[in-house]
């Protein structure tokens, strides 16, 4: 008989909120915590996406909007929901709940009913019997602080249902299965909504009024093939339709471990022996695609401590000498032998590697790019990190803000909306923050003539623009000042050397020249190589 445990998480995005907060701002599941609301971004406006119980409490609903929620409840506090953290922190504890079943499957139900399926065929005498199994499942997630509801079935949906809607019995078996079924709603056989309403319409309001009706008739009976759903989930609770589960597994670890009779007592030893733990662990990942984007040289001495030192790729690489050239870089000698090495091991961190196609005279460009990508990672081994940056957009038309320095080797983050068109020419250097310019220029938005910058005065040769970059008035200036329209212009002097300027703001709509307000003001943003 299969035993399948389903594990109903309760308030699992609160629970993830929490614990990565830290139980800060309070816990939201304490006896004393007051109402708290994940709030999700839709295209329907900020919708509740979760809530704690003393929310619910006060009438509090899912898919109920935020305005709603805080005009019945004011002191409601809010904070952002994460679903992409919630999936994340699931696959995690799917990894780590294998300590009770070697099939692990995560349940993505929406609308609060998230949770796990465990297959636990033949395994309950371990921990004792079914129900003690349930039990102790229940009691480690609680000491987790991690509040669950499980139930055991012979099929993953009774298992599903009792474990959600089942009041006294969670633990069903093929002879009982159908009378602890029966009483349940028939939302507990995981339908849609559209099946769910046509079901009530008909007065169908719990599982054993759908035992005794013909399966054809009933699929028959609902428009749209909402009843073919409704039979096939009924058949699979009741174990007539098989459902599989597909288990969750961690992804792989790649390291390579060799130990030696004779330790190490040097660091000429180790780079002698680290090629050939290079070159075995570099096989194991192309089986597999994967190439290294960190590696982690751990020495195990001994006196049982351990030394170690990592290096970083921009990108993902399994060539060997590549990887012995960045360990020499970053420095072998910083393992510390002590009085002997007993054993070296090797960890890789992995992602796949993508085999790019170049275009028919494009291979100039593309060694380049490797070239440029060796140049850092080389740079980053023997400087650090946080030594070697690269600017990145980000989500700003404003110059100063359009782009932020990162660490080369971390991954590209991904481009914002808004974030100003590449394609537009900018200075190589940019002055942060602009310095003050006093011009001449035709009004009103003439380009200028002549300009004093750092007392030295430039006659204007050539001139382009303007480039107008309406204000982000979202942002408000540190100083408090108003901010305002800025006209770009790109101008060269007289002795061939080129400025970027601005006019910050406009003549007529942000000044008409009143005596409290403040006329529009030249700056030098930046120069052209």
């Amino acid at each position: 008989m299969r035993r399948i445990v389903s594990v109903w998480l309760i308030d699992w995005p609160v629970t993830v909120r929490a614990r990565s907060a830290g139980h800060t701002p309070p816990d939201p599941f304490a006896a004393d915590a007051g109402p708290h609301a994940l709030i999700l971004r839709t295209a329907r406006g900020a919708m509740i996406h979760a809530l704690n119980p003393a929310a619910r409490a006060l009438n509090l609903s899912r898919g109920q909007t935020q305005a709603d929620a805080l005009a019945m409840i004011p002191h409601l506090v809010c904070h952002p929901a994460d679903p992409v953290a919630d999936a994340r922190a699931l696959d995690a504890l799917a990894i780590w709940a294998e300590r009770w079943s070697p099939s692990v499957t995560v349940d993505p139900s929406d609308g609060g009913l998230e949770g796990l399926f465990l297959d636990l065929t033949g395994a309950t005498h371990l921990f004792g019997g079914e129900a003690e199994t349930v039990a102790a499942i229940e009691q480690r997630l609680g000491q987790a602080a991690i509040r669950a509801r499980c139930a055991m079935a012979p099929s993953p949906g009774a298992a599903w249902a009792l474990a959600r809607w089942g009041q006294g019995v969670r633990i069903a078996t093929d002879q009982t299965l159908g009378d602890a079924l029966a009483p349940l709603p028939v939302e507990a056989l995981r339908i849609d909504d559209a099946a769910l309403k046509q079901a009530r319409r008909f007065g169908l309001k719990t599982i054993g009024s759908l035992y005794a009706m013909p399966r054809a008739g009933l699929a028959r009976r609902f428009r749209d093939g909402a009843g073919v759903g409704l039979v096939r989930r009924l058949d699979q609770a009741l174990g007539a339709t098989a459902e599989g589960l597909t288990p969750t597994r961690a992804p792989p670890r790649y390291r390579g471990w060799e130990a030696y009779a004779d330790p190490l007592t040097d660091t000429a030893g180790i780079e002698a022996r680290l090629p050939d733990l290079c070159d075995r662990l570099a096989r194991t990942m192309e089986g597999d695609g994967q190439g290294a984007r960190a590696l982690t040289l751990t020495a195990f001495r001994v006196d049982g401590r351990t030394s170690a030192v990592s290096v970083r790729m921009g990108r993902a690489l399994r060539e060997v000498s590549i990887w012995m050239r960045l360990f020499r870089e970053t420095g072998i000698e910083r393992i510390d032998p002590g009085f002997g090495i007993d054993a070296l091991m090797l960890t890789a961190d992995t992602e796949p590697v993508i085999a790019l196609q170049t275009a028919l005279g494009d291979e100039d460009q593309t060694r380049h790019a490797e070239g440029r990508a060796a140049l850092i990672d080389r740079l980053s081994a023997r400087l650090g990190e946080a030594a070697v940056q690269i600017a990145t957009p980000q989500g700003s038309w404003m110059p100063e803000r359009a782009e932020r320095w990162r660490p080369a080797l971390t991954a590209s983050p991904r481009l914002t909306d808004g974030v100003a068109d590449p394609g537009r020419t900018r200075p190589l250097l940019m002055l942060d923050p602009p310095e003050p310019v006093e011009a001449i220029a035709e009004l009103p938005d003439g380009a200028p003539a002549r300009f004093t910058w750092r007392r030295v005065s430039r006659r204007v040769a050539r001139a382009d623009g303007p480039e107008r970059l309406s204000p982000e008035w979202w942002r408000p200036r540190p100083d408090g000042r108003q901010v305002r329209t800025r006209d770009y212009y790109r101008v060269e002097d007289d002795q061939g050397l080129r400025y970027w300027l601005f006019r910050e703001g406009l003549y007529g709509p942000e000044y008409t020249g009143a005596p409290d307000e403040r006329p529009p003001s030249w700056w030098m943003h930046g120069m052209f190589a």
